[in-house]
C-alpha cells in the first residue's frame, strides 16, 4: 500500500551521508541529489543516515538541511527525514500551539495511527518538548474540543479483531439517542469514539446505519458550519475510510484558493509508507485525475519533485 520506492541495492549509510555532504558543499546546493537519496529510503534507513551523519560530521543532518534548503521543499524534506513518531509529535505540537477549532491534525494522529504508533508519538512528544501531549492539549484547547481531543490523544485502543455484536447494538442505540438530542459532546459519545477498537467501532457504526436507516456521519451534518461536528466526522472517517479521508484532504489542499502546502505535505509525508496507493486510488476515483498529475499541476520546482518522488513516480 506504500508508494515509497527503494533501490534494490541500497548504499551504506556512510555512503549516503558522503553524497549528502557533497550536495551541501560548493556554490549551490544539489537538491536533486538530496531527493534521490532521502526520498528513496525507508524510515529505518533514514534513521541510520541521521545517526551516521552525526557521528561522521558532528552535526545533525536536519540542521544541515535547514541551512541549505528553504521553503516548502525544506519542510517536506525535514518532515520526511524525521522518524515517524517524532514527525507526528512535531505536527501535534504545531497544531496545539496554533490551535483553532477545525484543525484536523490531532484527530489524524489520534485516529489514523495504531495504538502502538500513537503511544510512540506520546513518548516522542515527552522527549522533544519535556511535556506530555495530553497536558498541552488540555492547556490549549477549550470546550467541546477539549472534551473530545483529550481522550483521543491519550487513548490506547485494543488492536485485536474481536467484535462484540451485543455491545455494538447497545452502543449504536446510545449514539442514536445522544445525536437525536443534539448532545454531540456527551460523555458517552466521546467514550465510544475514543476507547473502542477499530473493528468494534466499525461494527457499532454499521449497526447504527442498519437499525436507524442513516449513516452516523450523515446525522452530523445538521449544521455544515459547525466545526465540532466536522471534527466528529473526521474521527469517524479516519477510522472507517482513512484513504478517502486523506484523498479529500489532498483535494481540498490542491483545489482551494491557493495551494495549502502544509496540508498537502502532511498527507504525503505521513502516508507514503502506509497507504498512499489506496489514497491515490481513492483520489482518482473521486476526481478522475491522478493525484500525481494534480500535485504536479499545483506545485513546482524542488518541492514538486520531492512530493512526486514520494508518490512513487
Amino acid at each position: 500500500m506504500a508508494t515509497l520506492t527503494v533501490p534494490v541495492t541500497v548504499p551504506s549509510p556512510a555512503e549516503d551521508c558522503e553524497q549528502l555532504r557533497k550536495a551541501f558543499q560548493g556554490w549551490g546546493t544539489n537538491e536533486a541529489l538530496i531527493i534521490s537519496i532521502l526520498a528513496h529510503r525507508n524510515a529505518l534507513q533514514r534513521r541510520l543516515i541521521r545517526s551516521t551523519y552525526s557521528q561522521i560530521y558532528g552535526e545533525e543532518l536536519l540542521k544541515s538541511l535547514n541551512d541549505e534548503i528553504s521553503g516548502d521543499f525544506e519542510r517536506a524534506v525535514i518532515l520526511w527525514t524525521r522518524d515517524p513518531a517524532e514527525r507526528d509529535a512535531m505536527l501535534a505540537n504545531e497544531a496545539v500551539l496554533k490551535w483553532k477549532p477545525g484543525n484536523p491534525v490531532l484527530i489524524e494522529i489520534a485516529c489514523a495511527r495504531t495504538s502502538s504508533e500513537l503511544f510512540a508519538v506520546r513518548q516522542a512528544y515527552h522527549t522533544l518538548f519535556k511535556r506530555s501531549l495530553e497536558e498541552d492539549v488540555a492547556a490549549h484547547t477549550t470546550g467541546s474540543f477539549r472534551k473530545l481531543l483529550g481522550p483521543l490523544v491519550s487513548s490506547h485502543r485494543y488492536e485485536g479483531p474481536e467484535v462484540n455484536m451485543k455491545l455494538a447494538k447497545s452502543e449504536a442505540k446510545i449514539l442514536h439517542e445522544k445525536i437525536s438530542d443534539k448532545a454531540y459532546d456527551h460523555e458517552e459519545v466521546i467514550r465510544i469514539l475514543s476507547t473502542r477498537s477499530k473493528p468494534q467501532l466499525i461494527a457499532t457504526l454499521n449497526q447504527f446505519n442498519n437499525e436507524f436507516g442513516n449513516a452516523f456521519n450523515k446525522n452530523l451534518k445538521s449544521d455544515p458550519k459547525d466545526e465540532f461536528l466536522a471534527s466528529l466526522r473526521a474521527v469517524v472517517r479516519c477510522f472507517c475510510c482513512p484513504e478517502r479521508y486523506f484523498a479529500k484532504v489532498a483535494r481540498v489542499a490542491i483545489e482551494g484558493l491557493g495551494t495549502d502546502e502544509n496540508a498537502l505535505t502532511r498527507v504525503i509525508v505521513t502516508r507514503t509508507e502506509v497507504d498512499m496507493k489506496l489514497i491515490k486510488e481513492a483520489y482518482l476515483k473521486r476526481n478522475s485525475v491522478p493525484l500525481d498529475r494534480a500535485v504536479a499541476g499545483d506545485t513546482s520546482g524542488d518541492y514538486e519533485n520531492m512530493l512526486i518522488a514520494l508518490l512513487g513516480a
